[in-house]
Parts: structure tokens; C-alpha cells; sequence
């Protein structure tokens, strides 16, 4: 692979793709790993701290800290550089990890998991912003087409891994070799050095940051991006949330869940990889939406279908167009990140951040308005995937190339 230019912010260091594709993604690792290697242990914590009640609140307030966690680490790095904010970030990610297993009662659980998620906000929402500092255009797509595909693998291996651990060791042990790896974390970050020119950096002041906040969703193709990602995010959340109750009480499958959880990453991983060969030769915008198009053609194609089988079509059948639904959604995913991030330049923190917030937040409560609907039929899915995929459509549409404000293309 080629050499990215030399770092803005310490013009001695010079990097290669292949160096910023591994650091970025064991960022991602990180990110899986506060998710994944918990699910595994769920009985264990159960038995040891008596959580049975709200055993899900673990992997929840996870989220809800990285969520709420990028409304701060987005301005920080714009101020402060990349650098200080990831490394505040992993400081406080292995505080957290390093509490859950030292927590001698569920409720304090739960608060180490909610600090653990704010922790991780930072090496979540960053990757982007570090991302197009050293990027752009087509080629930051490519970046980030490649960074998911790695990202992939963790839901795949890191609940098999914490699964091993349990089974050689207390539950705990998985919360310290999380902690592990924010230290291994932080000392590749210190290495890797800073990527935010000093002259980019903006004052860390509530005008100046509203200021900011402003720029980006005034900020035409940022917002339309935005927008996009919202509602993909929100059916890609519809598979999370309203996949393991379709195989329990429409296939009665439960048990198989994980196992085909796991295989619908592995399946996703190759598109991917062709996807990237594809930006570069058609370009981030004419891929992205090609993509949710085609998702938004599969999950309109399948209603009428799907309502003359009563809402309960073959196992494989539903299955197969599942996996070809979610893989379009997840090709477009890193091309709409590239494409909304392009215009942002010195703002790409803050833009990042609000990115992957806006995303998790209402992409949650989207999905919400269908999982609780599903009951004995896979309609539910089929209509929400349809639906969030064709507004998300409009959205890129609206969007366009253009990275002029929505105030001033309204002039």
C-alpha cells in the first residue's frame, strides 16, 4: 500500500494505509470487545452478582455512555487533537473494565459499564475523524470500506474468545484482558502519533462549539449524510434488536441464533472487500447509492410476498434475503461516513462525533417503533427495513456532492 502524506501535526512521522488500517481498526476491536466479550458471561454474572432481572442493562448502558460520550469527545479533539482525546478515552475505557471486574454488586456493575462506554466514545467516534485527517474523497472510503470489514471479524471472534476464558477462569477475567488492550491501546496511539494540524484546532468554548455544531448540519451534503445514516443505522438496528425474537417465536430456532448471528458477519466481509475495488473504480457517492437502493428494492420486493406467505416464509428463505439486505446496508455505510466528513476538514471531530451519535441515538429509537411489533410474523422487519432503507435513499439524493450550506444553496 501507498504512504499516506506526513502527518499535519508532527510532520516526522510519515504512515503507510496498511499501518492506519491496523491502528484504526484495533480501535474497533476495542469497541467490539466492550459489546461482544460480555455476552458470553451473561449466566456467570447472573449466578455471581444475582442480575437475572436486567441482565441486558450490561450491553446497555455500554451504549448509552458511548453514545452520550461523543457530545463531549468531538470538540475535545478538534481543541486538543486526536491524540489527547483518544488517550483520555482508553484511560477511562480501562478504568471502567478494570471496576466491572472488581464490582462486588450488579448495580455497581452497571456503573462501571456506563463509565467503561464513555470511555470508549472516544476510539468509536474518532476513527472517522482520524480517518479524513489523513484522507479523502474516494480514497478515505476505500479506507474505511476496508477498517469495517476488519471490524466485522470482532462479533465473529470475541465472543468465542470470552467464551474460552469463562470456561478456564472466573467471569471477571474477561474484563481484565479488556483492560489489556485499552494499555496496548494507548501506548500504539502514543506512536502513532497526532493527525490534527495545530492550526486546526479550534477554541473549547460553548459558542465556538455551537458554532461548530451549526457549520456541519448547515453544512448541505454533511446533513444529508446524516440524515442517511440515521435511518440505515435505524435497520440495521432492526436486525439487532428484532433478530433473535424472529428466530425464537417465528422459527424456533433460538438456540442456532448465535451461530447464524455469527455467519451473517462472516458472509458480509467478502462484499466488502469487493466493494472497495468498486469505489475505486465508480466512486464513493455512485456505490453508496447503489447500495441502499438495492436494499431498499429487496425489502420493498419482499411485502407483498412476505403478506401472501401470512408473515412467515421459509426459514431460508427469509434468511438468504437477510443476509443480502444487511450486506448492502453495511456496503454503504463507510462510503456515506467518507461522504459526509468530506467538507468537514478541521470540524471532522466534532462532525464525527455527531455522526455516530445522531446514528446510535435515533437509529435506536427507529428501530424501537418496529422491534416491539414483532410477535409471530417477520413483517414488522421486512416493512421497517423497507422503509428506513428508501428514506435513507432520499436522504443521499437530497444530499448530493455539493458541500455548500442548506441556508445558501436555498439563496
Amino acid at each position: 500500500m501507498s504512504d499516506t502524506s506526513l502527518e499535519p501535526g508532527d510532520q516526522k512521522t510519515a504512515r503507510s494505509d496498511r499501518s492506519v488500517i491496523l491502528y484504526l481498526s484495533f480501535l474497533g476491536v476495542l469497541l467490539a470487545t466492550g459489546i461482544d466479550i460480555a455476552l458470553p458471561a451473561f449466566d456467570a454474572i447472573e449466578e455471581g452478582l444475582d442480575g437475572s432481572a436486567n441482565i441486558s442493562l450490561v450491553v446497555t448502558l455500554y451504549v448509552i455512555g458511548m453514545a452520550l460520550g461523543q457530545l463531549v469527545v468531538g470538540p475535545v479533539a478538534d481543541r486538543l487533537g486526536r491524540r489527547p482525546a483518544v488517550l483520555g478515552g482508553l484511560a477511562l475505557y480501562a478504568v471502567g473494565a478494570i471496576a466491572s471486574a472488581l464490582a462486588p454488586s450488579f448495580n455497581l456493575l452497571l456503573v462501571a459499564r456506563l463509565v467503561w462506554g464513555l470511555g470508549a466514545a472516544a476510539p468509536a467516534g474518532l476513527r472517522s475523524a482520524v480517518t479524513r485527517d489523513l484522507y479523502s474523497g474516494d480514497k478515505m472510503a476505500r479506507i474505511t470500506t476496508i477498517m469495517m470489514a476488519v471490524f466485522l471479524l470482532g462479533p465473529i471472534f470475541v465472543p468465542l474468545l470470552g467464551d474460552l476464558m469463562i470456561r478456564v477462569a472466573p467471569w471477571p477475567v474477561i474484563f481484565w484482558f479488556a483492560a489489556g488492550l485499552a494499555v496496548i491501546g494507548a501506548v500504539w496511539c502514543v506512536r502513532f502519533g497526532e493527525t490534527l494540524a495545530p492550526e486546526n484546532q479550534r477554541p473549547l468554548q460553548l459558542g465556538k462549539i455551537w458554532q461548530g455544531v451549526k457549520a456541519v448540519v448547515r453544512t448541505r451534503v454533511t446533513a444529508g449524510h446524516m440524515l442517511a445514516n440515521i435511518f440505515l443505522t435505524g435497520a440495521f438496528f432492526i436486525f439487532l434488536g428484532s433478530s433473535q425474537p424472529v428466530f425464537d417465536q417465528v422459527y424456533d430456532r433460538s438456540s442456532q441464533f448465535a451461530v447464524f448471528f455469527a455467519l451473517t458477519g462472516a458472509l458480509t466481509v467478502g462484499p466488502l472487500i469487493v466493494n472497495n475495488r468498486l469505489i475505486g473504480r465508480y466512486g464513493a457517492r455512485r456505490m453508496s447509492m447503489l447500495a441502499c437502493a438495492g436494499s431498499a428494492a429487496l425489502a420493498a420486493g419482499a411485502v407483498i410476498p412476505t403478506l401472501l406467505l401470512d408473515g412467515r416464509p421459509s426459514f431460508w428463505l427469509w434468511y438468504s434475503w437477510l443476509v443480502l439486505v444487511t450486506s448492502l446496508l453495511t456496503l454503504a455505510t463507510p462510503s456515506i461516513t467518507a461522504l459526509a466528513l468530506e467538507p468537514m476538514g478541521e470540524l471532522a471531530g466534532t462532525a464525527s462525533s455527531l455522526l455516530f451519535f445522531s446514528g446510535f441515538a435515533f437509529g435506536a429509537v427507529l428501530a424501537a417503533l418496529f422491534d416491539r411489533l414483532v410477535d409471530d410474523t417477520v413483517m414488522p422487519f421486512v416493512l421497517g427495513f423497507a422503509l428506513y432503507s428508501a428514506l435513507g435513499l432520499c436522504c443521499l439524493w437530497w444530499a448530493g456532492g455539493s458541500s455548500e450550506p442548506v441556508g445558501a444553496a436555498q439563496e
